[in-house]
């Protein structure tokens, strides 16, 4: 595997949009919706499995070791998962119909930060009503990565431009 500069460059940019989306958020009033979810489901679908885990991964690690050190090492384990998941989708299933595989693979990465996170939580916290109290906000925060992600990169044609541009980098 061939690793060029471009998917190199565009890694890290999407690793620091991760990064700083893990700080915005939508107060609502007894909770904030992260937007980091947005750059997660955009890293997953943009980029190969490989590019994808360390942007998406390295990336919530890095924005929680900024704003919140506690979870860091969550982020790390379930964001990199979600973005393989992700990724995998994207990439190497249904290749004639990539929307719906994208779909598919955001769909089952907004249950695997879901689950992923509330069950940190009953190790952290040590109860399970804590955890399954925040189950449905951790869905909704997954799942607004995924609203905005998927027209992001196919209606707006992101990704289409994203590989003609690393099809241009593979030709020079």
């Amino acid at each position: 595997m061939k690793i060029t500069v471009r998917q190199i460059t565009f890694t890290a940019i999407l690793m620091a949009m991760t990064t700083a989306l893990c700080y915005f958020h939508v107060p609502l009033g007894f909770t904030n919706l992260y937007l980091v979810d947005i750059a997660i489901c955009t890293a997953g679908i943009l980029l190969t499995p490989f590019f994808a885990a360390v942007a998406g991964g390295m990336g919530a690690f890095f924005g929680d070791l900024l704003f919140y050190p506690q979870a860091m090492i969550v982020s790390l384990i379930v964001r990199t998962v979600q973005v393989l998941i992700i990724s995998v989708f994207a990439h190497y299933i249904m290749k004639n119909k990539p929307f719906i595989s994208a779909l598919i693979g955001c769909s089952i990465g907004v249950i695997v930060m879901a689950f992923g996170y509330s069950y940190f939580a009953v190790l952290f916290y040590s109860r399970i009503e804590v955890a399954l109290a925040k189950l449905p906000l951790e869905a909704l925060q997954a799942a607004v990565g995924v609203v905005v992600a998927l027209p992001l990169c196919y209606k707006c044609r992101l990704k289409s431009l994203f590989d003609e541009y690393l099809r241009k980098g593979d030709a020079n």
